[in-house]
């Protein structure tokens, strides 16, 4: 049997793409995080501008492990590229969750935030 088709059949390799990508999304919203805490920092931004930011990051860091899975993948990259923003987001809210006991800012938040992963994830994917 020839192993070179089959090499992405196997379903251990499939899960260390979605880690890598996993991984490199939440590098990227450190980094972002980060510079965003340093803008905040040296000129005082409102409310507003940081919202905006860490939606940005949000979408900025599905986009990023969405171009690195789907880079892997070579196959049904958008799909790949929704599965990362999907799984980020799950990451994001069970974590968010765990910490507060609650959803934050109500049902809508989450559901903006739900929706920039899946589209950040899915481009990233579809451009890779």
């Amino acid at each position: 049997m020839e192993k070179s088709g089959r090499m992405h059949d196997n379903p251990i390799e499939k899960l260390l793409w979605m880690v890598k990508a996993l991984l490199c999304s939440y590098g990227v919203t450190g980094i972002l995080l980060c510079l965003i805490s340093f803008a905040l920092y040296k000129w005082e931004l409102d409310e507003t501008k940081i919202m905006v930011g860490i939606l940005s990051v949000y979408i900025l860091s599905t986009f990023a492990g969405g171009i690195l899975i789907g880079k892997l993948s070579k196959k049904r990259k958008f799909l790949w590229g929704f599965l990362v923003g999907l799984c980020y987001f799950a990451i994001l809210l069970f974590v968010s969750y765990g910490i507060y006991h609650s959803l934050q800012n109500g049902g809508a938040n989450v559901l903006t935030v739900f929706v920039l992963c899946i589209a950040g994830g899915t481009v990233g994917g579809m451009l890779s």
